[in-house]
């Protein structure tokens, strides 16, 4: 029986859980209308992901296969797929709302295969005596410790297979049952060329041998390289998570100290095992209500990097110039909006799912519910991140804040970390801080208290 491979978060052809099927297969790649056209022409997400199809298009052929490449809405592609004789499907699934919602409908049509190929663990493997899920983070990594094998960091190796006859040379762009053949390029997909520039896999994994040993401290200084650039590569699995796991593990027999980064790994399980267990948490809060108000003005000042903070303001200029943030940016950030702002951390999300390279939704959906204090084992409502004393502790010479704010530049970083010094600045172009930290604070808390 014929078999699809529907690659989707497992770009690459190393250690590919779907290559390991045996039989006559048909690898397959779709651009997701109902993704696609709430997009902007111009994103970043879908240049990279183009790019990363096309590698993995070129590599298929080096041995022996090669990827057909669709344009349309899946169940449309599937029901054409089933009426030219293909039966199965397999693909690696994912867990935020849309994934289950697209997976159940193509369960319909065709058998469907999941395949746990994105986390290390799944999602019910990891559970209380009582079968219930884990609500905070420690005692689950401690349950993901105990029960971590060698298994968890198998290799897979490409099955014995044939390639299914296939037009493979056009895009095939489906509307309304039909489709039309088009060439391969951006420009027929709707978006246009960005050039997008990231770190190539391979070489992040290797730059780990050098920061594993400080990881746990340096990591969260915003000017250093001491991040591991491995978010963009787990999210579209342009490098497998085992293979990382094993890489580890080689560090480790060096003699490297693994276990920081290990438990972050684990911690980006956990999101999607929360996410998994209780779905409800893509849109709403799991205990608290926070006092939010709709105040436009402070969310287009935070969404342009104009809120008059030096730290939140070029953290936000970061994200708009790359699509990438410094994690504990992030942090900062959203404490920022959520709680000096107190506006819906459901907006900064979304703002933030707009412009990330790396966007992965379990992430980004329990990091604003931990920062705002609303989700699942989050951060308490009463600690309020100081942008000041943060950017004085993780950036002490303001290098991170004038890499991307450069008409501070001539601005001693003292002054950058102290906020009266700040209300006294006079820049031209950039405004007074549009907030006051300390009544910002006393206002949110006693909002809380009520």
């Amino acid at each position: 029986m014929k078999k699809i491979l529907w690659f989707r978060r497992d770009l690459r052809v190393e250690d590919s859980m779907l290559l390991a099927q045996n039989g006559e297969v048909l690898p397959i790649f779709i651009f997701d209308k109902y993704i696609l056209d709430s997009l902007p022409h111009e994103d970043r997400r879908v240049d990279f992901i183009f790019n990363a199809v096309m590698k993995l298009k070129s590599d298929l052929k080096k041995i022996g296969l090669n990827l057909a490449i669709f344009y349309g809405k899946p169940e449309e592609i599937f029901e054409y797929l089933k009426n030219e004789g293909y039966h199965e499907v397999y693909a690696s699934i994912d867990y935020d709302a849309y994934a289950r919602e697209r997976d159940a409908k193509i369960a319909h049509i065709l058998t469907f295969h999941p395949l746990h190929d994105t986390y290390i663990f799944e999602p019910n493997e990891i559970l209380k005596k009582d079968g219930t899920p884990y609500l905070v983070f420690t005692p689950y990594y401690h349950a993901c410790q105990a029960v971590y094998t060698k298994f968890h960091a198998l290799s897979y190796i490409k099955g014995e297979q044939t390639l299914a006859s296939f037009n493979y040379d056009y895009i095939l762009s489906f509307k309304d049952n039909t489709y039309v053949a088009l060439a391969i390029s951006l420009e027929n997909i709707g978006f246009t060329s960005l050039r997008v520039t990231y770190h190539e896999p391979r070489k992040v994994l290797q730059a780990l041998h050098l920061k594993m040993d400080n990881y746990a401290v340096q990591r969260d200084f915003l000017a250093l390289d001491a991040t591991s650039h491995l978010s963009i590569h787990l999210r579209f699995g342009t490098l497998s998570i085992r293979h990382i796991l094993r890489y580890l593990t080689q560090l480790k027999r060096e003699g490297k100290q693994t276990e920081p980064f290990f438990r972050q790994l684990v911690f980006r399980d956990f999101y999607a095992y929360l996410l998994f267990h209780f779905p409800s948490l893509a849109s709403k809060n799991y205990k608290y209500d926070m006092p939010v108000r709709m105040e436009e003005t402070y969310f287009q000042a935070f969404c342009t990097a104009q809120t008059g903070y030096p730290l939140i303001d070029a953290a936000i200029t970061e994200l708009l110039k790359t699509g990438l943030m410094h994690n504990r940016a992030r942090m900062i950030t959203g404490s920022f909006f959520t709680k000096h702002l107190r506006l819906p951390w459901q907006d900064g999300e979304a703002f933030f799912a707009k412009h990330l390279l790396d966007y992965d939704a379990s992430a980004n959906i329990l990091s604003w519910q931990w920062c705002a204090g609303t989700g699942i084992d989050p951060q308490p409502y009463f600690r309020i991140f100081n942008p000041y004393t943060q950017s004085k502790k993780f950036d002490a010479n303001a290098m991170y804040i004038k890499r991307w704010l450069p008409f501070l530049k001539e601005v001693p970083s003292q002054i950058l970390h102290n906020e009266q010094k700040v209300l006294n600045l006079n820049i031209a172009g950039y405004p007074k801080p549009i907030v006051t930290h300390e009544n910002a604070r006393k206002t949110f808390l006693a909002l809380c208290q009520r």
